[in-house]
């Protein structure tokens, strides 16, 4: 009741102003913050990242690592911040963040506002890690050489974090998805791999892609990724969409990146085709519309090994993470799987 009073009050507000007053909610301890649900069953093991559960929560929700404490106790397996950039960036212009009530989701145009990589660091060496954390690296919208910045940004933070994301699929910095292309991905996997190498620890390393791809560029990123074995320790599927298909809300033809509802069955297509590419080889997150545990088992079956999720937290608060994590125990255990692996691609063929 207190939740769904909370989540009216929020909602009264304009959707940017009500995410700040939510952060500084959690970094006052207020909030259900009595750590991850787990189960045997639950409890896996993504890129060699040990996690509670398999629930995670999406970049973008915590840009500049500000309450990456208290949301290790939020129900979450692992959280990602970020994006981070070399140098902080204001982002865009206000208003860049819509509610689509009726259509459970939302709009963002942010362009990467965040506080620049350094106060990010600083802030993450102070976090204790209770969960693995990870940081999403982007670009300057600036930036002479993007390929760059994103090294940069692992050189930085890399030793404070347990896995990074590269993001080339943001669809609110100009040109940026042009950089999913084949031969520049692998000139950005190359670089930020050459700084890898010199780590003593290096962390695991994602790729995040659009779910606005044809079926050749998905094939072109798993060939990239197939080719240089060891560097990309999985796929992030997917970003926002572009796409504004049977959308009822009056925000709905703003500009900026799709979020929620109406994204889970083309992310999770994109999902389905990227395990069947792959062939159950490179770890997957599934992300796009998560906000139930059928949804979670959804993207599961359909090839994930873990899921991420951000605007489902918009209209069903943070208890809705240890919802779907109990939700997702039961599921397994109706369908006789002894743990989230046996489960993973067990319904690709629905999906493709």
């Amino acid at each position: 009741m207190l939740e769904n009073f909370g989540l009216k009050v929020l909602h009264a507000f304009d959707p940017e102003r009500a995410h700040g007053l939510a952060l500084t909610a959690l970094k006052m301890g207020l909030g259900p913050l009595t750590g991850p649900y787990t189960t045997p069953r639950l409890a896996t093991t993504v890129a060699g990242l040990d996690m509670p559960n398999p629930i995670g929560l999406a970049a973008g929700f915590d840009k500049n690592a500000e309450a990456a404490g208290p949301l290790q106790r939020a129900g979450f397996g692992f959280i990602e911040v970020g994006a981070a950039t070399p140098k902080s960036q204001p982002g865009n212009p206000k208003p860049r963040l819509f509610r689509l009530t009726e259509d459970q989701a939302a709009i963002n145009r942010f362009g990467f506002n965040n506080d620049g990589m350094d106060v990010i660091a600083d802030r993450l060496e102070k976090t204790p890690r209770e969960i693995p954390i990870g940081l999403n690296l982007g670009a300057n919208k600036d930036s002479a050489d993007r390929l760059e910045d994103f090294a940069a940004v692992y050189r930085r933070c890399a030793p404070h974090i347990d896995f990074a994301t590269i993001n080339v699929s943001s669809p609110n910095t100009e040109k940026l998805r042009d950089l999913q292309g084949k031969e520049a991905l692998a000139e950005i996997i190359t670089r930020v791999d050459a700084v890898r190498l010199i780590e003593a620890e290096p962390v695991a390393l994602f790729l995040k892609i659009a779910p606005d791809l044809t079926a050749q560029d998905i094939e072109d990123i798993v060939s990239v990724i197939l080719d240089a074995p060891g560097r990309i320790s999985g796929i992030i599927a997917t970003n926002t969409t572009l796409d504004r298909d049977g959308l009822q809300s009056p925000n709905a033809h703003e500009k900026g990146g799709l979020s929620g509802q109406p994204v889970f069955e083309k992310s999770t297509r994109v999902l389905a085709q990227l395990h069947a590419l792959t062939r159950g080889t490179i770890p997957l997150i599934g992300v796009g519309g998560v906000a139930s545990a059928e949804q979670a088992y959804a993207k599961i079956r359909a090839g994930a090994s873990a899921v991420q999720l951000y605007t489902g937290l918009v209209y069903g608060g943070l208890s809705l993470v240890n919802d779907i994590a109990k939700g997702l125990d039961a599921l397994l255990e109706r369908d006789g799987h002894a743990n989230v692996a046996q489960a993973v691609g067990s319904g690709v063929s629905e999906w493709t």
